[in-house]
């Protein structure tokens, strides 16, 4: 019984860094994207759309790595009726920052290489593209249907992208 209680803990302490993982991305992915996207059609300065980039991935690499860390403890916490904890909080809050920070670099990565039309477009394009690989990844880790999972993640990180754009379309026009 022992072993059997070991197994369920470990495969619960995997699931949440495979679902902090997952969510770090796609967050990042599609905030940051958003963000730059809704910049650049408002006709903001590429320097502007850089630094924002860079102020949003850094601070939101770190407050959705302290948000992981305290949720994560207050569920344990629950879960255990104990003020102890494992390990797992502070693994997943260090999954979480590196995940949401790294995963930022995608969309901005063309603003620091490409004009700003272009730029647009091929950041748009990876994020979507990175999105799909995402679903892929967290379909075949779940074992279940991949292109699904891919189209999903997809989808609803292309609505995000679009409220981005649509926003930015807003205030271009006053």
């Amino acid at each position: 019984m022992k072993n059997h209680h070991r197994l369920h803990a470990s495969k619960a302490a995997l699931a949440t860094f495979v679902r902090t993982f997952v969510f770090g991305v796609e967050d990042s992915l599609v905030s940051t994207a958003g963000l730059l996207s809704g910049l650049a059609v408002a006709n903001t300065p590429r320097e502007i759309i850089l630094t924002a980039g860079v102020v949003l991935i850094c601070v939101e690499a770190f407050s959705m790595a302290t948000g992981s860390f305290l949720s994560e403890g207050s569920a344990e916490k629950y879960l255990t009726k104990s003020d102890e904890g494992s390990r797992t909080p502070l693994i997943s809050s260090v999954i979480m920052f590196f995940s949401y920070f790294l995963a930022g670099f995608i969309p901005l990565a063309p603003y620091v290489f490409l004009a700003a039309p272009f730029a647009f477009w091929t950041s748009i394009s990876v994020s979507l593209l990175s999105l799909f690989a995402l679903g892929l990844l967290g379909a075949k880790i779940s074992q279940t249907h991949l292109f699904r999972g891919g189209i999903k993640m997809f989808l609803f990180g292309g609505i995000a992208l679009a409220l981005g754009v649509t926003v930015g379309g807003f205030f271009k026009v006053l």
